[in-house]
């Protein structure tokens, strides 16, 4: 991760309060070149994070949506999806997270063999809560700028690598939902930076499509 080397919190030096940071290498990376190995490189670098003890537990982590907040398109489907939400949160063992982990977040370097994440960056969300929810935004992430396919299996990719003990049926659809249905009906906000990068393929109807198929897909699977 980037290092703090100076600060001026209250601008005495510079025009307003800055933060001067080490500049990592690499770029973010969300087209469809080495796909399958960014996926498994994103979720070995997930399950290190959630190896971290800090020295003081951070805030519990924050829910970006409830039942009464979201919407949706309409239909069976979006209604069966937020009554999922309509309870309390299932048990869980806390861990560190990120909480804004996604292929926008990760700097990677190299091409092929040589491919590695370089580094992670925007870590203003980090807090305390279940590695399901880490796992969930990613997941919702990757359903987004690649298809329903990638964000169904990054749990599996994320196990394989030795990941945390994960919540199963309807506890897992409840944290996969809670971090999904944030994004409805506009899934186009999460992906505004992406079209800087290149996806201008992936409008928003494209995105709406994707979502409720990503939606439906953790409802057959986990509902």
């Amino acid at each position: 991760m980037p290092e703090a080397v100076a600060v001026d919190a209250t601008g005495e030096h510079c025009d307003h309060p800055s933060l001067l940071m080490s500049l990592l290498p690499g770029a973010v990376r969300v087209d469809e070149e080495d796909l399958d190995r960014r996926l498994d490189l994103l979720a070995r670098q997930l399950v290190r994070i959630h190896t971290v003890v800090p020295d003081e537990r951070p805030r519990p982590y924050q829910a970006w949506t409830s039942p009464e907040r979201v919407r949706t398109p309409g239909g069976a489907l979006w209604d069966r999806a937020v009554a999922v939400l309509r309870r309390e949160p299932p048990a869980y063992e806390g861990c560190f997270l990120h909480r804004d982990f996604h292929p926008g977040n990760v700097l990677f370097d190299g091409a092929g063999d040589t491919l590695r994440i370089s580094g992670v960056v925007d870590w203003v969300e980090t807090s305390w809560g279940p590695a399901d929810l880490d796992v969930a935004h990613c997941s919702t992430a990757l359903a987004l700028l690649h298809g329903e396919a990638y964000g169904l299996g990054f749990r599996e990719r994320y196990e394989a690598h030795g990941g945390r003990r994960l919540a199963d049926g309807a506890d897992h659809l409840y944290w996969r939902l809670l971090d999904t249905l944030a994004y409805s009906p506009d899934a186009e906000k999460l992906a505004a930076p992406w079209h800087e990068l290149g996806r201008t393929d992936l409008t928003r109807e494209v995105l709406g499509a994707r979502l409720e198929a990503y939606v439906g897909g953790l409802l057959r699977r986990y509902g």
